[in-house]
């Protein structure tokens, strides 16, 4: 990874519905453009994704999707109405940053959630789109979530009973995350705080095998952080985050001529790794990059491999 680097323009924009969204520009002014998507959703960026750029040679830009980082207002707060926080409101919110930072084309850079979001906005604007490098690939196909909250629930049964025993009895044959999805905006607090523990104790859970990967990743954070992270999951996950089923993939031919590197570990247990494979076969001009010993949370050798594919980019 490069060193760290602090940003040399940041602000705010008004994108509409009430909605203030942070973004931040690091190193070089007239390098390549390109833009970090986070995951989540609602995770928020980080200083640490600037590190995979070389600063002399990129324009580095990120943003905190709606609700959650800098952005305002925020989904720590429950009365903070999270109804036009959607997929399709994202990539809009993409495109207006684009045009506020006089930008004409850029590389998207992004993983886990963040994917799905970068293949959204790249299919909605291919002519805006000059690379791809998607980590740990999800398409959030409701398939995809199903697995995620249900499925691999098969490798740990005691932990996903006590995930699913998490929200009132009369839920927990219908749908989970839709029961989280009001559990963490319930105006007690300690029916908030119970749902995101015990959210985040399941996604700790599924990447608790990954002995390259960070443990505790989801649960090691603010609880301000925290309870966003938790309410916008369950608000996209329990919508199919607003994608028709499969359409991503469907879509795939609009990447044409749009060159692309996937980097996936083959120990994905929460993501496994034939949604990228099923990626590559849509989209030709994309290259399958397997990490042998990584999980959703990476290792040695995926941060690694960041750095390299968008080295190859850089110009």
């Amino acid at each position: 990874m490069y060193p760290p680097i602090e940003p040399y323009d940041h602000g705010h924009l008004d994108v509409g519905d009430g909605h203030l969204i942070y973004w931040e520009v690091c190193g070089n002014p007239d390098g390549k453009p390109a833009l970090v998507v986070h995951g989540g959703p609602g995770s928020g960026c980080t200083a640490g994704q600037r590190r995979g750029f070389d600063p002399e040679r990129y324009k580095i830009i990120l943003f905190d999707q709606r609700n959650c980082g800098r952005s305002l207002p925020h989904a720590a707060d429950p009365a903070t109405d999270l109804s036009a926080n959607t997929t399709h409101h994202l990539v809009t919110d993409m495109e207006r940053l684009r045009e506020h930072l006089g930008v004409d084309r850029w590389l998207l850079y992004g993983g886990s959630w963040g994917s799905t979001l970068m293949l959204a906005y790249a299919e909605a604007h291919p002519e805006r789109v000059s690379e791809l490098v998607i980590c740990s690939v999800t398409t959030t196909r409701r398939t995809e979530i199903d697995w995620l909250y249900r499925g691999v629930g098969r490798f740990f049964p005691e932990q996903w009973e006590r995930f699913r025993d998490g929200v009132p009895e009369a839920d927990r044959d219908g749908d989970l995350l839709a029961a989280y999805a009001r559990l963490s905006a319930d105006p007690d607090p300690a029916v908030r705080a119970k749902a995101v523990h015990d959210w985040t104790a399941w996604e700790d859970a599924v990447i608790s095998m990954e002995v390259n990967g960070k443990p505790n990743a989801y649960t090691d954070r603010p609880p301000a952080s925290l309870l966003a992270f938790v309410r916008i999951c369950a608000h996209y996950f329990s919508n199919g985050a607003w994608l028709e089923e499969g359409i991503l993939l469907r879509e795939a031919h609009k990447l044409a001529g749009i060159p692309g590197i996937l980097i996936h570990g083959r120990l994905d247990l929460g993501s496994p790794l034939d949604t990228a494979w099923e990626l590559t076969k849509a989209w030709p001009d994309a290259r399958l990059v397997v990490v042998e010993d990584s999980g959703h949370t990476g290792s040695p050798t995926m941060a690694r491999a960041v750095p390299a594919a968008l080295d190859e980019f850089a110009g």
